[in-house]
């Protein structure tokens, strides 16, 4: 029996994955979280094999909570779940461990499949990005700015996008607001702009945020 551990700040979003996990003859839900701080305590709690990890949700950031995940409990496979498009965090995601991207816009046949496939041990990735990742691999393409970002900076830029102040980042993300004013000078140099709307507009048409 696969134990699947559900991860999402959505209720509606949560039941719908529920329903389709308990459908499965092989898969059980073992647990289930709301916001990013609450997923190590229910994973501490609760045996799993399989956590579906919104990408986006309140807490812990994603960085920093995936690292967490796959260090304390190196026996559960991550399957990333987002609304973001596969081709801006799907690439990194995988590079830090992650055993899969979904997108909220698959099947759920799809997400069955995922889940079977990275309990397997395997790897789970659309068709689409992976074409996009075997691409990559070409050197002679060229990079998108923001790839040169740290995971951390990556977050405030994300947050910058979605219109947040400098006061509201760093308390979301437990930082003093001196030190978000650092990560927003260095994130104006390595994308070669220099207003924080320009850094809302690079956002917006790179779709990190929604």
């Amino acid at each position: 029996m696969i134990r699947v551990v559900i991860a999402d700040d959505h209720p509606v979003v949560r039941a719908g994955l529920r329903q389709i996990v308990a459908g499965q003859p092989d898969m059980q839900v073992a647990g289930e979280s709301a916001d990013g701080d609450a997923v190590l305590a229910v994973l501490a709690g609760t045996p799993a094999d399989v956590l579906l990890l919104d990408l986006a949700m309140p807490g812990a950031p994603f960085p920093g909570l995936l690292k967490q995940v796959l260090s304390r409990y190196p026996g559960v496979r991550v399957l990333v779940m987002s609304m973001h498009p596969e081709d801006q965090f799907a690439g990194r995601a995988l590079r830090e461990g992650a055993a899969g991207y979904l997108t909220k816009e698959r099947t759920p046949q799809d997400l069955v499949e995922a889940i079977r496939k990275v309990t397997r041990g395997g790897t789970y990735v659309s068709p689409a990005l992976a074409e996009q990742l075997a691409a990559s691999l070409d050197k002679r393409r060229p990079a998108v700015a923001h790839e040169a970002l740290s995971d951390r900076e990556l977050e405030v830029l994300r947050l910058i996008g979605a219109g947040r102040t400098v006061g509201e980042i760093a308390a979301q993300l437990t930082l003093s607001p001196k030190t978000v004013s650092t990560y927003r000078t260095r994130i104006l140099q390595k994308l070669h702009v220099r207003t924080t709307a320009e850094l809302i507009r690079y956002a917006l048409q790179h779709r990190l945020t929604t």
